[in-house]
């Protein structure tokens, strides 16, 4: 039973999905891959990836997509999401 305590709201990335655009560039030039390697290797187009990795675009990939992505560069879904 809670005693009418206030919650805590917890501090988020505003600005997550920039946060994820740049370490999925990062880790894929680290890794040596081309943005088009690294769209054949997850299946996805090479426009696609690019738009990933390009901060003029929306919101626009999905959790699927980033854990394809994550796998295929061999890291952590929370490394990607690190600042």
């Amino acid at each position: 039973m809670r005693l009418n305590k206030p919650l805590k709201k917890p501090k988020y990335d505003t600005d997550i999905y920039n946060t994820i655009r740049k370490n999925i560039k990062k880790y894929r030039k680290l890794k040596g891959l081309t943005s088009e390697e690294l769209s054949e290797m997850v299946d996805l187009s090479h426009e696609f990836i690019r738009q990933i990795e390009s901060e003029k675009m929306a919101y626009n990939f999905s959790v699927e997509t980033f854990y394809k992505i994550s796998v295929a560069l061999g890291v952590s879904l929370d490394t990607l999401i690190k600042k």
